[in-house]
């Protein structure tokens, strides 16, 4: 067997730099849970401690060797976790991820190192010229990896990764760090050959390999996220608009045994007894009146939706007024009300359900126009802790990765005209408001659809306090004729 020729090895000043980095562009791709200054102050500690570590630790045997990478890994774990707003399996996917890439990046700067510097001593002092490479290999290598994942993962939205999801990632990341790195536990296998060189070669490939596996895994992920949730938001569509059609069905029918019922009044005030008799056909008359009156917005989807859950309403207990104008709904489609409308109320139901007190269980609803937009606001009291995530409610159901697109439906509705959606929580109560551009404004806003993101806050903020302030004089009027 041919000697083993010996190369020096990578600086362990390298590899921390490399490991922060990869760190950092993970970090630029989601939202973080503490303010920039911290983010700063960790982010030098953290370099700081991992530079001291890796540069206190060369030339271990191999148990040790294995158990430093490993506590390398948790310090990456650690700086991830804390800086970012994620969960932990998260927080272990991109640590995963950004070991690999760390590993690759190191490998291949130390590579186009040796190739154009002969080193003689195993741990060699870095000069200006390997200094220089250091810096362009990592600008160019980061600079790609982050370009590339960017482009397919918004602040926005968690990864969710399940258990089973992390367990395979894991695989992959732990087969990759085995293979490029066995060469230098195992020298004498026949994979390797019988020079260091060939073994960086192998182990630069392989971890080259790797990130290549771990990009398309990703891209895969996303892509059958987006489309199952497109999937699932159309469903809703049609789901809704389906109810929609049943319940106009069911109003009619209800129209038409009302309309009899003015036959029967007619019939009825012929009878004997008529001073009693009419007093009671006048209640019944008055209560027809009501009933006319009712949810009559002007259009007739808005009228079938909210009657259908008005209805609904009233068998549980809980109390839903409304003030819209429904004239200003006739530029949109008749799925798409009944999908704005329907999703909205359906979630707010369900909130108001889980009140114990039905006398607390209160939505409001108000539709008008200001400055040439069509502006919604429900409004629902609610009791306990509620968490905002990604802009909108984080669903309860166990089983989040599969719930919780109602909002969302609403929220692809409204961008659909080019409109935006905001949601806020204050004071027991749960502000949705829908930002649509009237049809004068259409052009406007498809140039400015990103505008309407930043309008709503501020237009509809108003119109909030309003419609809210008037849900809580209904719910103590109410508690006010309940104690009387």
């Amino acid at each position: 067997m041919l000697p083993l020729s010996i190369s020096p090895n990578i600086p362990r000043i390298y590899t921390a730099i490399a490991e922060w980095l990869s760190c950092m562009i993970c970090l630029l791709e989601v939202k973080h849970r503490v303010n920039t200054r911290r983010f700063i102050l960790i982010s030098a500690g953290v370099l700081f401690l991992q530079s001291i570590f890796l540069y206190l630790t060369p030339g271990l045997d191999n148990l040790l060797w294995i158990l430093c990478m490993a506590a390398a890994g948790l310090m990456m774990y650690a700086f991830i976790y804390l800086c970012a707003d994620v969960n932990w399996k998260d927080a272990a996917y991109y640590t995963i991820r950004a070991f690999v890439i760390a590993e690759f990046a190191a490998s291949f700067e130390w590579q186009i190192d040796l190739f154009f510097h002969e080193r003689s001593s195993l741990t060699p002092v870095p000069t200006g010229s390997s200094i220089l490479i250091l810096v362009v290999c990592y600008a160019i290598l980061f600079g790609i990896c982050e370009r590339l994942y960017r482009r397919y993962q918004s602040k926005e939205q968690s990864l969710n990764i399940t258990g089973r999801e992390l367990a395979s990632y894991a695989i992959i990341g732990l087969a990759v760090f085995c293979m490029s790195n066995f060469g230098f536990v195992a020298p004498d296998l026949p994979f390797y050959g019988n020079y260091s060189d060939q073994i960086y070669n192998v182990r630069t490939l392989v971890d080259l390999g790797g990130v290549a596996i771990m990009y398309a895994y990703h891209v895969q992920r996303m892509d059958l996220r987006v489309r199952y949730e497109l999937e699932s938001v159309q469903n809703l569509l049609h789901n809704q608009y389906a109810q929609y059609k049943q319940a106009r069905e069911a109003v009619e029918l209800i129209n038409y045994k009302y309309h009899d019922l003015k036959h029967h009044i007619i019939a009825l005030r012929a009878e004997e007894n008529m001073d009693k008799r009419n007093a009671y056909l006048n209640q019944m008359e008055e209560e027809l009146k009501n009933y006319e009156a009712q949810n009559k917005t002007g259009n007739n989807v808005l009228d079938v939706m909210l009657t259908l859950k008005t209805l609904y309403c009233q068998k549980h207990g809980v109390t839903m007024t409304s003030v819209i104008d429904g004239t200003l709904f006739d530029f949109m489609n008749a799925m798409d009300i009944s999908s704005i409308f329907g999703n909205a109320l359906d979630n707010a139901i369900e909130c108001e359900l889980k009140i114990p007190d039905k006398e607390k269980r209160l939505i409001h609803i108000n539709a008008h126009a200001r400055k040439n937009f069509l502006i919604i606001l429900f409004d629902n009291y609610y009791e306990g802790d509620m968490k905002l995530g990604n802009g909108l409610p984080e669903t309860t159901k166990k089983d989040a990765q599969f719930h919780g697109y109602g909002l969302k439906s609403v929220q692809y509705t409204a961008q659909k005209y080019g409109g935006a959606v905001d949601v806020s929580a204050n004071d027991h109560w749960f502000h949705l408001k829908i930002l649509i551009p009237m049809p004068a404004q259409t052009e406007t806003a498809k140039a400015g659809s990103d505008g309407a993101a930043e309008t709503v806050n501020t237009v509809a903020a108003t119109a909030a306090t309003e419609t809210t302030k008037a849900a809580a004089n209904t719910a103590r009027e109410k508690n006010n004729n309940t104690a009387i």
